[in-house]
Order: C-alpha cells, then structure tokens, then sequence
C-alpha cells in the first residue's frame, strides 16, 4: 500500500487570488522607452523692439519651447539638427542661451539679448 503513495507529489497548492495582467506580454515585448530630453537653460530675452520672450532650451539642441509672455502658454519649437534654427507655429529661433534672432507671425526679424 505504500508504493502508490511513493509516486504521489506532496507539493503544496498555490492559490494567486489576482487576476493575470491582460497587457503584460505586451508591456513585456514593448521597445523600451526613451526619455525626453532633460532642460537645459530657461531664459529670459530683451528683443530689440524692447519686448520679453522666454525660451527653454533643452539638451541635444533639437527642442526649445518659446513663451511670448511670462507665464504663457509654451509654444514647440523643433530644429532638424543641432544647431539649425528651431522652428515651429511660425515662430523661427536661432541662437543660444546668450543671443537669439526671433522671427514671429506677422513681424520681422529681430535680435534678443539675455
């Protein structure tokens, strides 16, 4: 009578209450995932025309965000490669955080001091 019992396995039940992840073999095969660029200088620029416009340089100089007024709505700016000009909703910036030249929507160009 002891040899069946010999065969059995006594190895515990487990009992997981939680229900399977549906997206988990997903997330598991997903590409990873890259980080925005992290921000480089924000600063604060005198035009020409006597106005402020704040610009938010970011690292690898692909991406600035421009603000016409402190506080302001920020708008995207894109360059195609480091150091061309960021563009973007009409708006063209070329510089650095020192000096920029500012074209806008319906004004001409104009150059910007920090």
């Amino acid at each position: 009578m002891l040899l069946p019992l010999a065969a059995c396995e006594n190895k515990p039940e487990v009992v997981d209450t939680r229900s399977k992840d549906p997206l988990a073999e997903q997330i598991k095969n997903a590409p990873p995932v890259e980080l925005p660029p992290a921000m480089e200088a924000t600063v604060t620029f005198r035009c020409k025309d006597n106005s402020l416009v704040y610009v938010d340089f970011f690292q690898g100089h692909e991406i600035a965000n421009l603000r016409t007024e402190k506080g302001g709505t920020p708008i995207q700016l894109k360059a195609d490669a480091s150091g061309n000009p960021y563009q973007g909703s009409g708006y063209t910036v070329t510089g650095n955080a020192k000096q920029i030249d500012l074209i806008a929507p319906g004004k001409g160009a104009q150059s910007c001091k920090a």
